[in-house]
């Protein structure tokens, strides 16, 4: 064989045939730094990961006959996920940074999958599932910290609605798929239960999102189409010193007042979920229309989703204009849908003292139409409220460390409300005093919150926004 000369070696190189395998490289990893590229990422990882676990959820009881286990065990999720997401996740996302956090959370809701088809199989399968669903916990802390800091983040003023709104589409078509999946796996089933195959289905789909997570970049990987701040390597040095500053700044963030504000409406966030599922969804229709109803809710959801996005980024409006909007659309729309559901819950109730549950199919017309509606635009309320809580913390901050800081309190205080919501399901307080907690605590949450809206920034829609916290 003859020795090539290194000029030849040399020109081999530039034969576009050897080179293109490495441009193809090179166009991958600049593609991959992109900002966008990291929001739709994570947006799919989430329709793998928490959107088969909404699916799961959103059919009433998690498929199972007895919605007892499953209750108890969404209250060990949200008090876990409370207690990580401040302490733990918000605080250290400087060090662990958003691959690392999403790797830790998302392997946690295939367990909490296959503990749901343990328990479809065994007779004590009870305490495995509520220790899966207090795993879980922990692991939604890293996942939600790490997901909503990309968002908040990776965006500006006239991008943030779209990523929210991209995000929540791309999110729950996650549960939207999986519902739909589970009422055509489910179409002819009378036993109560979903399927076998509908739990190893979630299985497979959550593990393969969660191993995305490996694609997942931070803000210092990010091109110089991230005009945000950027996590420095010297910030990252972990010694006692660095700890100390890191919770120092953590209590300042936390116990701004801008930010004080803004919790009660974090902490109802997630309580109107038990009543929507457990006794709207779960206690009125049989199980092929509660997978029907659980696609409906997260379609609403994403229709939601983009609609409070689109009309959060409306040019020509400055930053605050925008909040005052987001909080006046919270306001009008609650009144009227929680005003629909008080009709609803007076006409169940009646239904429920003559002995009739889990009764009415998607087949029975006008029975069906009305609280089909009712429930679809609960998934639309609970969009919009949790589209704005994103968008007025990325309002405030470009930075993310304090923005994981804001979404870890977010992170927290969701579920700290979601699990009392839940326990206090789980305990059988009458659907009517659920509903009434919901409606009451949504309103007084938004009022609370007025000084917050009225504080942003005026800003200029057309430039880069600035930071309340940097």
């Amino acid at each position: 064989m003859a020795t090539k000369s290194p000029e030849e070696i040399v020109s081999a190189f530039d034969d576009p045939e050897v080179l293109h395998p490495l441009a193809h490289q090179r166009k991958f990893t600049k593609l991959y730094r992109e900002p966008w590229f990291q929001i739709c990422l994570v947006s799919f990882i989430s329709f793998c990961n928490p959107g088969m676990y909404n699916a799961l959820s959103g059919m009433g009881g998690s498929g199972q006959v007895n919605s007892t286990i499953s209750a108890n065990a969404t209250v060990a999720t949200h008090a876990c996920t409370a207690g990580a997401a401040l302490v733990l996740a918000g605080s250290f996302y400087r060090y662990l940074g958003p691959r690392i956090s999403l790797l830790i959370g998302g392997w946690t809701y295939a367990l909490y999958a296959g503990s749901l088809l343990n328990s479809d199989r065994t007779t004590n399968g009870g305490p495995f599932v509520i220790a899966a669903g207090a795993l879980l916990g922990l692991g939604a802390a890293f996942f939600w910290v790490a997901q909503g800091t990309i968002m908040v983040t990776y965006t500006n003023d006239n991008t943030r609605g779209k990523a929210i709104g991209v995000f929540w589409v791309v999110f729950n078509l996650g549960a939207t798929v999986g519902s739909l999946a589970s009422f055509g796996i489910n179409y002819h089933s009378e036993s109560g239960t979903v399927t076998d195959s509908t739990y190893v289905a979630f299985i497979v789909i959550m593990l393969f999102g969660w191993l995305l997570s490996v694609f997942v970049c931070s803000t210092e990987d990010l091109s110089q189409n991230y005009h945000g701040n950027r996590i420095s390597e010297e910030s990252k040095a972990f010694n006692w010193e660095s700890l100390k500053s890191t919770v120092t700044e953590a209590l300042r963030i936390i116990f701004d007042w801008k930010n004080v504000c803004l919790y009660p409406m974090f902490f109802t966030a997630n309580i109107f979920y038990s009543y929507q599922q457990n006794d709207v969804n779960g206690d009125t229709f049989n199980l092929r229309t509660r997978a029907l109803n659980g696609a409906l809710y997260w379609i609403a959801q994403m229709v939601g989703g983009l609609l409070m996005g689109f009309l959060l980024d409306l040019p020509r409006l400055n930053r605050r204009t925008r909040a005052k909007l987001g909080w006046a659309i919270l306001l009008v729309t609650g009144m009227a849908i929680w005003g629909g559901g008080y009709r609803f819950q007076l006409w169940d109730d009646l239904r429920l003292q003559q002995g009739l549950k889990q009764d009415i199919d998607y087949k029975e017309g006008k029975k069906f139409l009305g609280p089909m509606f009712l429930y679809f635009f609960y998934g639309a309320y609970d969009s919009f409220w949790q589209a704005f809580c994103y968008w007025i913390m990325g309002a405030r901050s470009r930075d993310p460390v304090v923005n994981a800081v804001i979404v870890g309190a977010y992170s927290a205080l969701k579920p700290a409300g979601g699990a009392m919501a839940w326990r206090i399901n789980a305990e059988g307080i009458s659907a009517m005093t659920q509903f009434a907690m919901n409606w009451g605590l949504t309103t007084a949450s938004l009022l609370v919150a007025i000084p917050t809206v009225l504080s942003i920034e005026r800003g200029d829609a057309k430039s880069e926004p600035t930071s309340e916290q940097d």
